[in-house]
Protein backbone atom coordinates (compact mmCIF):
# COMPACT_ATOMS: atom_id res chain seq x y z
CA UNK A 1 0.00 0.00 0.00
CA UNK A 2 2.93 2.33 0.56
CA UNK A 3 3.27 2.81 -3.20
CA UNK A 4 0.39 5.27 -3.01
CA UNK A 5 2.73 7.59 -1.10
CA UNK A 6 6.21 6.68 -2.35
CA UNK A 7 5.62 6.56 -6.11
CA UNK A 8 3.87 9.96 -6.39
CA UNK A 9 6.59 11.51 -4.22
CA UNK A 10 9.32 10.16 -6.50
CA UNK A 11 7.47 11.42 -9.58
CA UNK A 12 7.03 14.88 -8.06
CA UNK A 13 10.69 15.20 -7.11
CA UNK A 14 11.80 14.04 -10.57
CA UNK A 15 9.47 16.47 -12.30
CA UNK A 16 10.69 19.38 -10.19
CA UNK A 17 14.28 18.55 -11.09
CA UNK A 18 13.49 18.24 -14.80
CA UNK A 19 11.19 21.23 -15.22
CA UNK A 20 12.65 23.74 -12.80
CA UNK A 21 12.23 26.67 -15.30
CA UNK A 22 8.49 25.94 -15.45
CA UNK A 23 7.62 25.71 -11.78
CA UNK A 24 4.41 27.71 -12.05
CA UNK A 25 3.05 25.54 -14.82
CA UNK A 26 4.07 22.41 -12.96
CA UNK A 27 2.44 23.51 -9.70
CA UNK A 28 -0.86 23.83 -11.52
CA UNK A 29 -0.57 20.15 -12.50
CA UNK A 30 -0.18 18.94 -8.90
CA UNK A 31 -3.91 19.14 -7.99
CA UNK A 32 -4.79 17.24 -11.17
CA UNK A 33 -2.22 14.57 -10.32
CA UNK A 34 -3.62 14.21 -6.80
CA UNK A 35 -7.18 13.86 -8.13
CA UNK A 36 -6.04 11.17 -10.59
CA UNK A 37 -4.32 9.36 -7.71
CA UNK A 38 -7.49 9.58 -5.60
CA UNK A 39 -9.66 8.26 -8.42
CA UNK A 40 -7.23 5.41 -9.11
CA UNK A 41 -7.16 4.50 -5.41
CA UNK A 42 -10.96 4.33 -5.27
CA UNK A 43 -10.94 2.06 -8.34
CA UNK A 44 -8.27 -0.19 -6.82
CA UNK A 45 -10.02 -0.35 -3.43
CA UNK A 46 -13.72 -0.11 -4.23
CA UNK A 47 -15.03 -1.90 -1.13
CA UNK A 48 -13.16 0.18 1.52
CA UNK A 49 -14.01 3.36 -0.41
CA UNK A 50 -17.69 2.43 -0.53
CA UNK A 51 -17.81 1.63 3.19
CA UNK A 52 -16.06 4.90 4.02
CA UNK A 53 -18.52 6.85 1.87
CA UNK A 54 -21.42 5.01 3.47
CA UNK A 55 -20.04 5.85 6.94
CA UNK A 56 -19.83 9.53 6.05
CA UNK A 57 -23.38 9.52 4.69
CA UNK A 58 -24.69 7.77 7.82
CA UNK A 59 -23.09 10.33 10.15
CA UNK A 60 -24.53 13.18 8.07
CA UNK A 61 -28.04 11.71 8.01
CA UNK A 62 -28.22 10.67 11.68
CA UNK A 63 -26.31 13.55 13.30
CA UNK A 64 -25.52 16.53 11.07
CA UNK A 65 -28.80 17.00 9.18
CA UNK A 66 -31.22 16.90 12.14
CA UNK A 67 -28.80 18.88 14.33
CA UNK A 68 -28.14 21.71 11.85
CA UNK A 69 -31.32 22.03 9.78
CA UNK A 70 -33.39 23.93 12.41
CA UNK A 71 -30.51 26.34 13.06
CA UNK A 72 -29.89 27.08 9.40
CA UNK A 73 -33.57 27.78 8.72
CA UNK A 74 -34.01 29.85 11.90
CA UNK A 75 -30.87 31.87 11.18
CA UNK A 76 -31.95 32.64 7.62
CA UNK A 77 -35.43 33.72 8.78
CA UNK A 78 -34.07 35.91 11.58
CA UNK A 79 -31.67 37.62 9.18
CA UNK A 80 -34.36 38.12 6.57
CA UNK A 81 -36.75 39.63 9.13
CA UNK A 82 -34.18 42.14 10.36
CA UNK A 83 -33.90 40.62 13.84
CA UNK A 84 -30.11 40.51 13.44
CA UNK A 85 -30.09 44.27 12.90
CA UNK A 86 -32.11 44.64 16.11
CA UNK A 87 -29.61 42.49 18.02
CA UNK A 88 -26.67 44.36 16.47
CA UNK A 89 -27.69 47.72 17.90
CA UNK A 90 -28.30 46.32 21.39
CA UNK A 91 -25.18 44.11 21.57
CA UNK A 92 -22.69 46.60 20.13
CA UNK A 93 -21.56 47.82 23.62
CA UNK A 94 -20.73 44.23 24.59
CA UNK A 95 -19.24 42.74 21.42
CA UNK A 96 -17.06 45.69 20.37
CA UNK A 97 -14.94 45.99 23.54
CA UNK A 98 -14.56 42.23 24.00
CA UNK A 99 -14.01 40.94 20.46
CA UNK A 100 -13.71 44.07 18.28
CA UNK A 101 -16.66 42.95 16.13
CA UNK A 102 -20.07 44.57 15.54
CA UNK A 103 -23.04 43.80 17.76
CA UNK A 104 -24.49 41.53 15.08
CA UNK A 105 -21.65 39.15 15.94
CA UNK A 106 -23.60 38.20 19.09
CA UNK A 107 -26.16 36.50 16.85
CA UNK A 108 -23.41 34.51 15.10
CA UNK A 109 -21.84 33.59 18.45
CA UNK A 110 -25.12 32.38 19.95
CA UNK A 111 -26.16 30.35 16.91
CA UNK A 112 -22.66 28.94 16.45
CA UNK A 113 -22.44 27.76 20.07
CA UNK A 114 -25.87 26.16 19.98
CA UNK A 115 -25.61 24.47 16.57
CA UNK A 116 -22.10 23.39 15.63
CA UNK A 117 -19.90 23.33 12.53
CA UNK A 118 -20.07 25.06 10.04
CA UNK A 119 -23.00 27.40 10.86
CA UNK A 120 -20.83 30.00 12.62
CA UNK A 121 -18.62 30.45 9.56
CA UNK A 122 -21.62 30.53 7.21
CA UNK A 123 -23.33 33.26 9.25
CA UNK A 124 -20.12 35.29 9.52
CA UNK A 125 -19.84 35.22 5.73
CA UNK A 126 -23.51 36.20 5.44
CA UNK A 127 -22.93 39.25 7.67
CA UNK A 128 -20.13 40.33 5.36
CA UNK A 129 -22.33 39.87 2.29
CA UNK A 130 -25.13 41.91 3.86
CA UNK A 131 -22.78 44.75 4.83
CA UNK A 132 -23.20 44.14 8.56
CA UNK A 133 -19.50 43.33 9.07
CA UNK A 134 -16.29 44.09 7.24
CA UNK A 135 -14.06 41.36 5.80
CA UNK A 136 -11.71 41.48 8.79
CA UNK A 137 -14.57 41.44 11.29
CA UNK A 138 -16.20 38.48 9.54
CA UNK A 139 -12.89 36.59 9.63
CA UNK A 140 -12.56 37.36 13.34
CA UNK A 141 -16.08 36.08 13.93
CA UNK A 142 -15.68 32.78 12.13
CA UNK A 143 -12.48 32.08 14.09
CA UNK A 144 -14.28 31.84 17.45
CA UNK A 145 -17.98 31.45 16.58
CA UNK A 146 -17.64 28.26 14.54
CA UNK A 147 -17.75 25.72 17.36
CA UNK A 148 -18.90 22.19 18.05
CA UNK A 149 -22.44 21.71 19.30
CA UNK A 150 -23.19 20.68 22.91
CA UNK A 151 -25.34 17.73 21.79
CA UNK A 152 -22.31 16.08 20.17
CA UNK A 153 -19.98 16.76 23.10
CA UNK A 154 -22.51 15.58 25.67
CA UNK A 155 -24.30 12.65 24.06
CA UNK A 156 -21.83 11.28 21.54
CA UNK A 157 -18.48 11.97 23.26
CA UNK A 158 -18.96 12.10 27.04
CA UNK A 159 -21.71 9.49 27.41
CA UNK A 160 -21.43 7.48 24.22
CA UNK A 161 -17.63 7.17 23.92
CA UNK A 162 -16.24 7.70 27.43
CA UNK A 163 -19.29 6.22 29.24
CA UNK A 164 -19.06 9.08 31.75
CA UNK A 165 -21.79 11.70 31.77
CA UNK A 166 -19.82 13.71 34.34
CA UNK A 167 -17.20 14.48 31.68
CA UNK A 168 -19.70 16.49 29.62
CA UNK A 169 -19.27 19.65 31.70
CA UNK A 170 -15.46 19.47 31.46
CA UNK A 171 -15.41 18.99 27.69
CA UNK A 172 -18.02 21.70 27.02
CA UNK A 173 -16.40 24.22 29.39
CA UNK A 174 -12.93 23.68 27.91
CA UNK A 175 -14.28 23.97 24.37
CA UNK A 176 -16.17 27.22 24.83
CA UNK A 177 -13.56 28.80 27.12
CA UNK A 178 -10.88 28.14 24.50
CA UNK A 179 -13.15 29.58 21.80
CA UNK A 180 -13.79 32.78 23.75
CA UNK A 181 -10.06 33.05 24.49
CA UNK A 182 -9.35 32.89 20.77
CA UNK A 183 -12.00 35.57 20.18
CA UNK A 184 -10.34 37.92 22.68
CA UNK A 185 -6.93 37.27 21.12
CA UNK A 186 -8.30 37.90 17.61
CA UNK A 187 -9.59 41.33 18.57
CA UNK A 188 -6.02 42.59 18.09
CA UNK A 189 -5.62 41.00 14.65
CA UNK A 190 -5.55 43.63 11.88
CA UNK A 191 -7.27 46.01 14.28
CA UNK A 192 -6.54 49.08 12.14
CA UNK A 193 -7.13 47.43 8.78
CA UNK A 194 -10.87 48.04 8.28
CA UNK A 195 -13.04 50.96 9.19
CA UNK A 196 -15.30 50.08 12.08
CA UNK A 197 -18.96 49.78 11.34
CA UNK A 198 -19.69 51.28 14.75
CA UNK A 199 -18.61 54.63 13.31
CA UNK A 200 -21.57 54.51 10.97
CA UNK A 201 -24.24 57.15 11.72
CA UNK A 202 -26.96 54.53 12.14
CA UNK A 203 -25.41 53.48 15.47
CA UNK A 204 -25.60 57.03 16.83
CA UNK A 205 -29.26 57.82 16.23
CA UNK A 206 -31.12 59.59 18.97
CA UNK A 207 -33.42 57.72 21.28
CA UNK A 208 -33.27 54.76 23.61
CA UNK A 209 -31.39 51.58 22.61
CA UNK A 210 -34.68 49.70 22.12
CA UNK A 211 -36.05 52.45 19.88
CA UNK A 212 -32.87 52.55 17.78
CA UNK A 213 -32.84 48.75 17.53
CA UNK A 214 -36.49 48.71 16.43
CA UNK A 215 -35.81 51.36 13.78
CA UNK A 216 -32.87 49.35 12.47
CA UNK A 217 -35.05 46.24 12.22
CA UNK A 218 -37.84 48.11 10.42
CA UNK A 219 -35.36 49.63 7.97
CA UNK A 220 -33.95 46.19 7.16
CA UNK A 221 -37.44 44.81 6.58
CA UNK A 222 -38.34 47.68 4.27
CA UNK A 223 -35.14 47.26 2.28
CA UNK A 224 -35.69 43.51 1.90
CA UNK A 225 -39.40 43.97 1.04
CA UNK A 226 -40.18 40.22 1.09
CA UNK A 227 -43.19 38.34 2.34
CA UNK A 228 -42.97 35.61 4.96
CA UNK A 229 -43.54 32.98 2.28
CA UNK A 230 -40.62 34.28 0.21
CA UNK A 231 -38.36 34.40 3.25
CA UNK A 232 -39.31 30.86 4.29
CA UNK A 233 -38.72 29.48 0.79
CA UNK A 234 -35.30 31.14 0.53
CA UNK A 235 -34.38 29.98 4.04
CA UNK A 236 -35.18 26.35 3.29
CA UNK A 237 -33.41 26.45 -0.09
CA UNK A 238 -30.24 28.06 1.31
CA UNK A 239 -30.19 25.64 4.26
CA UNK A 240 -30.57 22.52 2.12
CA UNK A 241 -27.93 23.73 -0.36
CA UNK A 242 -25.43 24.33 2.44
CA UNK A 243 -26.15 20.99 4.13
CA UNK A 244 -25.73 19.12 0.84
CA UNK A 245 -22.37 20.86 0.46
CA UNK A 246 -21.44 19.65 3.96
CA UNK A 247 -22.51 16.12 2.98
CA UNK A 248 -20.21 16.12 -0.02
CA UNK A 249 -17.18 17.11 2.02
CA UNK A 250 -17.95 14.60 4.77
CA UNK A 251 -18.15 11.74 2.29
CA UNK A 252 -15.06 12.88 0.38
CA UNK A 253 -12.84 13.20 3.46
CA UNK A 254 -14.12 9.93 4.87
CA UNK A 255 -12.92 8.22 1.68
CA UNK A 256 -9.61 10.13 1.65
CA UNK A 257 -8.86 9.17 5.25
CA UNK A 258 -9.66 5.51 4.52
CA UNK A 259 -7.31 5.49 1.52
CA UNK A 260 -4.54 7.19 3.48
CA UNK A 261 -4.96 4.59 6.22
CA UNK A 262 -4.70 1.76 3.68
CA UNK A 263 -1.63 3.40 2.17
CA UNK A 264 0.09 3.58 5.55
CA UNK A 265 0.27 7.38 5.55
CA UNK A 266 -1.26 7.60 9.02
CA UNK A 267 1.47 5.29 10.36
CA UNK A 268 4.17 7.56 8.91
CA UNK A 269 2.58 10.62 10.52
CA UNK A 270 2.35 8.73 13.82
CA UNK A 271 6.09 8.02 13.69
CA UNK A 272 6.81 11.70 13.10
CA UNK A 273 4.69 12.60 16.14
CA UNK A 274 6.59 10.02 18.21
CA UNK A 275 9.89 11.73 17.40
CA UNK A 276 8.60 15.29 17.80
CA UNK A 277 6.45 14.98 20.96
CA UNK A 278 7.75 13.45 24.21
CA UNK A 279 5.96 10.44 25.71
CA UNK A 280 5.10 12.26 28.96
CA UNK A 281 3.22 14.94 27.02
CA UNK A 282 1.40 12.65 24.57
CA UNK A 283 1.30 8.90 25.28
CA UNK A 284 2.09 6.67 22.30
CA UNK A 285 -1.32 5.00 22.52
CA UNK A 286 -2.96 8.31 21.61
CA UNK A 287 -0.93 8.96 18.47
CA UNK A 288 -3.41 7.16 16.20
CA UNK A 289 -6.30 9.25 17.49
CA UNK A 290 -4.32 12.47 16.93
CA UNK A 291 -3.50 11.45 13.36
CA UNK A 292 -7.13 10.56 12.74
CA UNK A 293 -8.17 13.87 14.29
CA UNK A 294 -6.20 15.75 11.67
CA UNK A 295 -8.88 14.70 9.18
CA UNK A 296 -12.12 13.91 11.06
CA UNK A 297 -13.64 14.34 14.54
CA UNK A 298 -15.94 11.42 15.29
CA UNK A 299 -13.64 8.46 14.64
CA UNK A 300 -10.71 10.28 16.25
CA UNK A 301 -12.69 11.02 19.42
CA UNK A 302 -13.74 7.37 19.63
CA UNK A 303 -10.12 6.22 19.27
CA UNK A 304 -9.02 8.63 22.01
CA UNK A 305 -11.74 7.37 24.36
CA UNK A 306 -10.69 3.73 23.83
CA UNK A 307 -6.92 4.28 24.05
CA UNK A 308 -4.82 2.68 26.78
CA UNK A 309 -3.83 5.91 28.51
CA UNK A 310 -4.76 7.87 31.66
CA UNK A 311 -8.26 9.36 31.58
CA UNK A 312 -7.01 12.93 31.87
CA UNK A 313 -4.77 12.48 28.79
CA UNK A 314 -7.56 10.86 26.77
CA UNK A 315 -10.05 13.62 27.57
CA UNK A 316 -7.47 16.36 26.86
CA UNK A 317 -6.64 14.86 23.46
CA UNK A 318 -10.34 14.49 22.67
CA UNK A 319 -10.95 18.17 23.58
CA UNK A 320 -8.07 19.22 21.33
CA UNK A 321 -9.44 17.13 18.45
CA UNK A 322 -12.93 18.62 18.81
CA UNK A 323 -11.52 22.17 18.86
CA UNK A 324 -9.27 21.52 15.84
CA UNK A 325 -12.34 20.06 14.06
CA UNK A 326 -10.47 18.20 11.33
CA UNK A 327 -9.61 19.03 7.74
CA UNK A 328 -13.09 17.90 6.74
CA UNK A 329 -14.65 20.81 8.65
CA UNK A 330 -11.91 23.16 7.38
CA UNK A 331 -12.91 22.24 3.83
CA UNK A 332 -16.58 22.82 4.65
CA UNK A 333 -15.75 26.25 6.06
CA UNK A 334 -13.63 27.11 3.01
CA UNK A 335 -16.55 26.19 0.74
CA UNK A 336 -19.15 28.29 2.57
CA UNK A 337 -16.94 31.40 2.93
CA UNK A 338 -15.34 31.32 -0.53
CA UNK A 339 -18.17 33.22 -2.31
CA UNK A 340 -17.83 36.01 0.27
CA UNK A 341 -14.10 36.45 -0.33
CA UNK A 342 -13.04 35.50 3.19
CA UNK A 343 -9.72 33.77 3.80
CA UNK A 344 -9.51 30.30 5.38
CA UNK A 345 -6.00 30.85 6.80
CA UNK A 346 -6.99 32.82 9.94
CA UNK A 347 -9.53 30.11 10.72
CA UNK A 348 -7.05 27.24 10.28
CA UNK A 349 -4.39 28.92 12.41
CA UNK A 350 -6.81 29.75 15.22
CA UNK A 351 -8.25 26.21 15.12
CA UNK A 352 -4.78 24.91 16.00
CA UNK A 353 -4.44 27.49 18.78
CA UNK A 354 -7.89 26.62 20.13
CA UNK A 355 -7.02 22.92 20.05
CA UNK A 356 -3.97 23.52 22.24
CA UNK A 357 -5.94 25.80 24.58
CA UNK A 358 -8.84 23.32 24.84
CA UNK A 359 -6.46 20.51 25.82
CA UNK A 360 -4.74 22.78 28.37
CA UNK A 361 -8.06 23.95 29.85
CA UNK A 362 -9.22 20.33 30.11
CA UNK A 363 -6.11 19.34 32.05
CA UNK A 364 -6.49 22.38 34.31
CA UNK A 365 -10.18 21.76 35.03
CA UNK A 366 -9.63 18.06 35.74
CA UNK A 367 -6.62 18.80 37.97
CA UNK A 368 -8.88 20.89 40.22
CA UNK A 369 -10.57 17.67 41.41
CA UNK A 370 -8.06 15.03 40.35
CA UNK A 371 -9.29 12.41 42.84
CA UNK A 372 -12.69 12.37 41.18
CA UNK A 373 -11.23 11.27 37.84
CA UNK A 374 -9.22 8.42 39.31
CA UNK A 375 -12.40 6.61 40.36
CA UNK A 376 -13.72 3.83 38.11
CA UNK A 377 -16.05 5.07 35.40
CA UNK A 378 -19.70 4.31 35.91
CA UNK A 379 -21.46 2.69 32.98
CA UNK A 380 -23.94 5.09 31.45
CA UNK A 381 -26.14 3.58 28.80
CA UNK A 382 -26.33 5.87 25.79
CA UNK A 383 -29.58 5.22 23.95
CA UNK A 384 -29.30 5.57 20.22
CA UNK A 385 -31.41 8.61 19.47
CA UNK A 386 -33.80 8.51 16.57
CA UNK A 387 -33.66 11.02 13.76
CA UNK A 388 -36.81 12.72 15.05
CA UNK A 389 -35.39 12.85 18.60
CA UNK A 390 -32.19 14.51 17.33
CA UNK A 391 -34.22 17.01 15.33
CA UNK A 392 -36.39 17.81 18.35
CA UNK A 393 -33.38 18.26 20.63
CA UNK A 394 -31.69 20.55 18.12
CA UNK A 395 -34.87 22.61 17.70
CA UNK A 396 -35.22 22.95 21.48
CA UNK A 397 -31.60 24.09 21.76
CA UNK A 398 -32.16 26.58 18.93
CA UNK A 399 -35.23 28.11 20.60
CA UNK A 400 -33.45 28.19 23.97
CA UNK A 401 -30.49 29.99 22.43
CA UNK A 402 -32.72 32.57 20.78
CA UNK A 403 -34.65 33.12 24.04
CA UNK A 404 -31.42 33.53 26.02
CA UNK A 405 -30.06 35.99 23.47
CA UNK A 406 -33.31 37.99 23.66
CA UNK A 407 -33.04 38.17 27.46
CA UNK A 408 -29.44 39.41 27.24
CA UNK A 409 -30.45 42.04 24.69
CA UNK A 410 -33.30 43.26 26.91
CA UNK A 411 -31.04 43.34 29.97
CA UNK A 412 -28.44 45.41 28.11
CA UNK A 413 -31.11 47.77 26.82
CA UNK A 414 -32.56 48.22 30.32
CA UNK A 415 -29.10 48.82 31.75
CA UNK A 416 -28.32 51.38 29.05
CA UNK A 417 -31.59 53.22 29.72
CA UNK A 418 -30.98 53.32 33.47
CA UNK A 419 -27.48 54.63 32.84
CA UNK A 420 -28.88 57.32 30.56
CA UNK A 421 -31.52 58.40 33.11
CA UNK A 422 -28.92 58.50 35.88
CA UNK A 423 -26.57 60.60 33.75
CA UNK A 424 -29.43 62.98 32.80
CA UNK A 425 -30.53 63.45 36.40
CA UNK A 426 -26.97 64.04 37.54
CA UNK A 427 -26.46 66.61 34.80
CA UNK A 428 -29.62 68.49 35.68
Amino acid sequence: MAYLIIIPAIILVACIRLWRPHKDAFISVIPALLMVLLAASMILFPEPSFKAAERGLTVWWNIVLPALLPFFIAAELLMGMGVVHFIGVLMEPLMRPLFNVPGTGAFVLAMGIASGYPLGAALAARLKDDGLATKTEAERLMCFCNTSDPLFMTGAVAVGMFKRADLAGIIIAAHYLSGLSVGILMRFWRRNKDKRLSESPRHHDAGSPLARAFRAMRKAQQEANKSLGELLGEAVKRSIDTLLLVLGFMVLFSVIFEILTLAGATSYISRIISKAVPEWLLPRSLHQSVVSGLFEITIASSLAAQADAPLIARVAVCSGIIAWSGLSVHAQVAAVIQPSGLSIWPYSVTRFVQGVLAAAYTVGLMKLDQHRWTLPAFQAVYPKASWLHSLGAATKACLSGIALMALVCLALAAGSQLKGHWYHRRKT
